[in-house]
């Protein structure tokens, strides 16, 4: 048995019985950071796009059973439609997060009619992702951050069971939303959505003590494109100091798309500055 190794290192090779048979490392999955905000109602919202088309705007509502658009949304994005389903081939939420291949819900769902009609979440309401989407992901809530924290689950929700009725699909309460925009309109309430979609910058920021550090930035993006590098400290934005996320999107919020910002920041011991021309948010 001696002589019979010899041979087999030399050539590198391990005699059977040697070999490792230890098991395989687990892949960690990913988790995507989706930035969201709090309507005036206190729904959860998110941006996403269905077919690459959008952005649009959905709630997030465990308490409906799947994805929900309107009729025209449907067909808007092409939609396909099988057993009464509408199926898409690709949902993307802001923050980088794709979803192959969802089946939703083509229905005017009375609340999101009737909310929109008045104005009641202050910004147009286009959709509902519910529980078929969301039970793919654990998601991590902190309404004190900027965003969600999605990890996959491992686990596809069975497809719920469509009910339908002499009613109709909503039990009948179709006509509620149809009630409140004739409502809105008597008494004189006029929704007032800002359509502008909001500027994106394309880094990811983080606090360091008393200052705002980039962590990362996206390739091809707006800040990689002004030059803004990993390591950068954010000292100030359109002249107003920052020194935590928070500050940055108080001086942020309201520039649009193709915006130009002013960043002074620190590399090293040199102070910067920076010109940024934000991009279409999604």
């Amino acid at each position: 048995m001696r002589y019979l190794l010899i041979p087999l290192l030399a050539l590198g090779l391990a005699p059977v019985g040697r070999a490792e048979t230890g098991p395989k490392p687990r892949e960690v999955a990913p988790t995507y950071e989706v930035p969201f905000r709090l309507t005036d109602t206190k729904h959860v919202l998110v941006r996403v796009k269905l077919n690459g088309k959008g952005p649009f705007n959905f709630i997030i509502d465990t308490g409906a059973p799947a994805l929900i658009m309107p009729d025209a949304l449907a067909k808007k994005v092409g939609a396909a439609e099988k057993d009464g389903w509408a199926l898409l081939d690709k949902l993307e939420l802001e923050g980088g997060l794709s979803i192959p291949n969802p089946r939703g819900v083509a229905v005017d769902m009375f609340q999101l009619k009737g909310m929109n009609s008045m104005g009641l979440a202050g910004v147009e309401l286009h959709g509902v992702l519910g529980y078929n989407v969301l039970a793919r992901y654990k998601i991590e809530y902190d309404f004190t951050a900027t965003k969600l924290k999605w990890t996959p689950s491992g686990y596809d929700a069975p497809a719920p069971k469509r009910i339908t009725d002499k009613g109709g699909s909503q039990g009948g309460l179709e006509m509620m939303g149809d009630l409140m925009k004739i409502l809105a309109m008597f008494s004189g309430i006029k929704p007032n959505y800002e359509v502008r979609p909001r500027g994106f910058l394309g880094a990811e920021l983080e606090p360091a003590g008393k200052e705002l550090v980039v962590k990362a930035v996206l390739p091809g993006g707006p800040a990689e494109k002004a030059g803004l590098q990993a390591g950068d400290r954010i000292q100030s934005a359109k002249g107003k100091s920052v020194a935590s996320p928070d500050d940055f999107l108080e001086a942020m919020k309201k520039l649009p798309e193709g915006a130009s910002v002013k960043l002074e920041i620190k590399r090293g011991e040199d102070t910067k500055q920076v010109t940024v021309e934000l991009g279409k948010g999604l």
